[in-house]
């Protein structure tokens, strides 16, 4: 038993804690920046003041996590975000296939609990700040109510990842709040005041068919949606959770200091719109459906933006501006919303895409006012309307990565993060591509790997791309479809392909390419060609007698004519993909984009894959054979799909194929890192839709690897993920070293995209 005196004051229970980083904010951004750090041997504690981990993507808001995939709608090919981000959602993937956001909540509290060196707190709200001097934060201060237990944290770096900047706001960090004018970045797509400043909140919805009759009478506080909802005939049966993500509200408001007057208002909103479905009269396939879940806890969009060295415009988004402190990259649309949200008359977004990925600099992640405070997530250093891209969950927790290392690297150095830009961004490059962390315009050149120095690669089996099988699958050209083909400084191959018509037809057959060799725009169209098609399959040549001047994808294009169809392949192959000029309304995509007016943004066409098992290549043989498959790739200091494949494939026939790396001097190895294609075209969102794929179908599984005496010395077994480190149980003294590698589906050839080797 315990008793206590009356006494005229207690004081809290407390609890001291130190660490190298504290991490402010449990959503994917600092969550990815925890473990990244924790892994680079930083003693993090992570600050979460809900009590899961994930934020917006969790099960308390449960929105799928995109980035610069935006759902396959864009023609960013190979962009799915990289590191701790991509190893999460591949292990989402393999676990929880039918996006249920209470499995992906104990994905991410595992990878976070197996760090030990991660102190977590979950249900903890840091409330103060102390400060060494006017420019340096000391320690913060934080509670939990569920073991009313206050922490005094204390750290040489913090970084805020909170949404809305809570230890920036308190710390005295500059920043924004609302929508610049045109004038002061030159952004032409600045909205106007009648269009608003702020993005709203959102809570979802979701519903189950119980098998029987239920009724539903609405509480006192829902509104009538027919009345005060100018698009609430949108609203059906078969749209639940994020789907629903235009019940948006608060734009006019403080996103801030306001949100739990926003949050009755979606929560009036959302009862409404069931009272619609139920009670209208209008669903009757909504007899047996009940409401099974509403969010508690609404998705934030926008509050608060803090400013670093600089400020993200929309012309770097757009134009795709090259930096050389770029560390992470975004793809997005520049999304923004109407201020008014549900209760608007205009559409719920507006959604205006870039020709490709865009690199974000190292600056806009530390405030340029606090000198040790990282930033990371939806508070980075961004106009209103570059926030518009940079804002989504991947592109967030991509950045945290990023300031993660570069904490690691201020440990190192004993410096403060702007000094990591100014003296040692190479390195932070370097660290970040070494974790598959892709970063626009940089290769990885790792002077310690020993591949690197090795004398040749060599492999048993490359594919010669000379042909793409022919299935028995035919597919009619009802959008126009293209055909990607890694194409070198050479010659446009002759291609041979197979279609069938009922009655004679003319097929358009385009040759395009990218107005910039590393995007995957297919904007320039070099020459077309008029090829009668007969009655009946037949096989049909076309030679475009063009050469190119610089690496990069080719788009064989055969133009919209419902009467043909051609012939497909079940082939799956690393850097090849078959696009699409087809429509995805998700994310504003009708096929071209046109903008109206002068705002600072493009027209041209999406070109797009699509899911599997849709979207096969086209089955057909190409004369000369394309040769952009060799061993060499796997040095190459590239990790994906670029401009070319950047990738090792073995021959089609061939089920284990072997690796060799030849030194002319002996070499004592510890450790080898492997890089795998996980296939980076895959939005592999993480809640409410189906993935059918526990692997990716390019994914090589099986891996051994043996010394100079052919003894094995090391094996992978049921790989589905990006990256898979070795270490040797022994270190393996060896002048070659041979890597046999093996993907069990059999219809895609095994393939890698990088090797490294180590001392230690």
């Amino acid at each position: 038993m315990i008793t206590s005196s009356a006494t005229d004051k207690r004081e809290l229970r407390s609890e001291n804690i130190q660490a190298d980083l504290v991490v402010i904010g449990g959503g994917l951004a600092g969550t990815c920046c925890a473990i990244t750090a924790a892994r680079a041997n930083i003693k993090v504690v992570l600050v979460q003041d809900r009590p899961v981990l994930g934020g917006n993507a969790s099960s308390e808001v449960r929105l799928w996590v995109l980035g610069a995939t935006s759902h396959m709608g864009n023609n960013n090919r190979w962009a799915r975000e990289g590191g701790v981000i991509d190893e999460i959602l591949l292990e989402n993937a393999r676990r929880n296939s039918e996006g249920n956001a209470l499995i992906f909540d104990t994905i991410l509290l595992e990878k976070v609990v197996n760090e030990t060196n991660i102190t977590l707190l979950l249900n903890t709200a840091v409330y103060e700040v102390e400060k060494k001097d006017a420019n340096i934060i000391q320690s913060v201060k934080a509670f939990c109510p569920q073991n009313s237990t206050a922490y005094h944290l204390q750290a040489p770096l913090f970084c805020d990842a909170s949404g809305d900047g809570i230890a920036a706001f308190l710390a005295g960090a500059a920043f924004r709040m609302g929508a610049e004018s045109k004038d002061e970045f030159g952004e032409k797509f600045a909205p106007s005041e009648e269009y608003g400043e702020l993005l709203g909140h959102s809570i979802y919805f979701y519903s189950k068919d119980t098998g029987k009759k239920v009724n539903y009478k609405a509480p006192s506080y829902a509104i009538d949606v027919s009345k005060e909802i100018p698009r609430y005939k949108s609203f059906n049966t078969k749209d639940i959770g994020c789907r629903l993500w235009w019940i948006e509200y608060g734009g006019r408001l403080d996103t801030v200091h306001e949100t739990e007057a926003i949050k009755w208002q979606l929560w009036r909103v959302v009862y409404g719109v069931w009272d619609y479905i139920k009670n209208s009269g209008n669903f009757p396939e909504a007899q047996n459906l009940t409401l099974e879940w509403v969010g508690h806890v609404p998705g934030k969009r926008e509050s608060r933006r803090f400013e670093g060295d600089y400020i993200i415009r929309q012309q770097d988004v757009i134009e795709q501006t090259p930096f050389d402190d770029a560390v992470a990259f975004g793809g997005w649309s520049v999304d923004l919303h109407p201020a008014d949200g549900v209760f608007s008359e205009l559409k719920g977004c507006n959604q205006w895409h870039s020709k490709g990925i865009f690199g974000i600099p190292y600056r806009c992640y530390y405030s340029h006012n606090i000198s040790n405070l990282f930033l990371a997530g939806r508070i980075i250093s961004a106009t209103h309307v570059a926030f518009g891209s940079t804002r989504v969950m991947a592109t967030c927790a991509h950045g945290g990565q990023a300031v993660a290392l570069a904490a690691a690297l201020c440990k190192k150095y004993n410096i403060q993060p702007r000094a990591v830009g100014q003296q040692h961004i190479g390195e932070l490059q370097e660290e970040l591509m070494k974790t598959a962390q892709h970063i626009p315009g940089c290769k990885l050149a790792d002077s310690e790997d020993l591949v690197q120095k090795a004398l040749r690669i060599e492999a048993s089996s490359t594919l010669s791309l000379s042909s793409i099988p022919q299935c028995d699958e035919w597919q009619a050209l009802q959008f126009s479809t293209a055909q990607m083909l890694p194409v070198g400084k050479h010659k446009m191959p002759t291609i041979r392909f197979w279609a069938r018509a009922q009655s004679p037809a003319t097929l358009n057959v385009q040759l395009r390419i990218s107005s910039k060799p590393y995007n995957h725009t297919p904007d320039v169209i070099i020459t077309s060609k008029a090829v009668a098609i007969a009655a009946g399959s037949n096989e049909y040549a076309v030679d475009f007698d063009h050469s190119f001047d610089e690496v990069q994808y080719a788009f064989v294009c055969f133009m919209n004519n419902d009467s043909v169809e051609l012939q497909l392949s079940d082939k799956r192959i690393t850097g090849l993909v078959t696009v699409y000029n087809a429509i995805n309304p998700a994310v504003s995509n009708y096929g071209k984009q046109e903008p109206t007016g002068d705002i600072g943004v493009e027209a041209f066409e999406f070109w797009c894959p699509q899911r599997r098992p849709a979207g096969k290549n086209i089955a057909m043989q190409i004369e000369p054979a394309l040769n952009a498959f060799s061993p060499e790739n796997l040095r190459n200091g590239l990790q994906r799909p670029v401009s070319s494949t950047n990738a090792w494939v073995a021959d089609y026939d061939t089920t284990e194929a072997m690796i060799k790396i030849v030194w002319a001097e002996v070499q004592t190895i510890n450790r080898l890192e492997l890089l795998f294609d996980v296939d980076y075209d895959h939005p592999l969102e993480s809640v409410l839709l189906h993935n059918p794929e526990t692997k990716m179908a390019f994914c090589a599984d099986e891996v051994k690897v043996y010394n100079c005496n052919n003894e094995l010395v090391a094996a992978v077994s049921g790989n589905y993920l990006a990256r898979r480190a070795i270490t040797f149980d022994k270190r393996v003294t060896v002048t070659e070293l041979k890597i046999k590698v093996t993907n069990t589906n059999h219809a895609a050839p095994a393939s890698l995209f990088e090797v490294r080797c180590y001392q230690s």
